[in-house]
């Protein structure tokens, strides 16, 4: 049976924006405090939210998706932040009941987590 993303061990190396792995890690977190690159914007994800721990989750397209909270159930915001351009970041704010609010790349805003990430993924199209 797989970790919960939050109770995985943090890795105790620092990463350099371009080694972000494409896909999840399933036997590890990567905090961002090892993200040597880290905007404030991604540092500070979770902090009007009283979340301290901001965690990377995978690559969508040149898109870095970090969260601070829990994938359901409880107040969580998700940051993607372009690769190429790292003042370029884009959140999405995910409620206790599953409803949520992020404005996209596209302009638009999207009431559901899919639609921002497709949004996300699109961009580079």
């Amino acid at each position: 049976m797989a970790t919960p993303a939050e109770a995985r061990t943090p890795t105790t190396r620092d990463w350099h924006t371009e080694e972000l792995p494409p896909t999840p890690q399933r036997d590890f977190l990567i905090p961002v405090e090892r993200w040597v690159e880290a905007p404030d914007a991604v540092r500070s994800l979770g902090a009007d939210l009283g979340i301290e721990l901001v965690a990377y989750k995978r690559r969508i397209g040149d898109w870095l998706l970090w969260r601070a909270g829990p994938a359901r159930g409880a107040d969580a915001r998700y940051a993607a932040v372009d690769s190429r351009d790292l003042a370029r970041v884009f959140t999405f704010r995910l409620y206790p009941d599953g409803t949520g609010e992020g404005a996209g790349p596209d302009g638009a805003s999207h009431p559901r987590f899919r639609a921002w990430k497709e949004s996300l993924r699109d961009a580079d199209a």
